[in-house]
């Protein structure tokens, strides 16, 4: 207690050397975890988005989570059977400022080879809908040789 009494200077410079250091640290913390975010994110624009795909008679149906993006930024296109999907998310400059972690894709850029045979035919994709980030596509296929029945 005497020490604090004799060397006030002292003690506030212990006192503001920490505060820098912690402060620093902080500082530290943070864009390293921006650095994280920018990574994961396109680590998840690389392999997002995320499909299922179910096989029935006539059709196949693909399941694809795209959320945060709006209906009108999604273009498919089907060349034979490759699928593409590309998706563009307008950036908000403010929002950038007091961001401290971004992991969500900006963009989605995937081809995928269709496990069948699309039918040749003008418009072979029947349906593609959008609803609460989802995105489901019907695409008809053909049947490649005949049924054996057993008996």
């Amino acid at each position: 207690m005497e020490e604090l009494k004799e060397n006030p200077i002292k003690v506030y410079n212990q006192k503001l050397s920490i505060n820098l250091k912690m402060g620093l640290v902080k500082s530290m913390a943070k864009e390293m975890m921006k650095e994280i975010g920018s990574k994961s994110r396109e680590f998840y624009e690389f392999v997002l988005p995320p499909i299922d795909m179910h096989l029935e008679e006539e059709k196949l149906t693909l399941l694809i989570d795209v959320p945060g993006f709006e209906k009108k930024d999604i273009k498919l296109s089907l060349d034979e059977n490759i699928l593409s999907i590309q998706a563009c998310k307008k950036l908000i400059e403010n929002e950038d400022q007091n961001m401290i972690c971004n992991q969500r894709p900006n963009i989605i850029d995937k081809k995928i080879k269709l496990p069948v045979d699309v039918k040749d035919e003008e418009e072979a994709v029947s349906s593609a809908k959008y609803s609460q980030g989802v995105l489901t596509i019907t695409i008809p296929i053909q049947k490649h040789g005949k049924d054996i029945k057993i008996e």
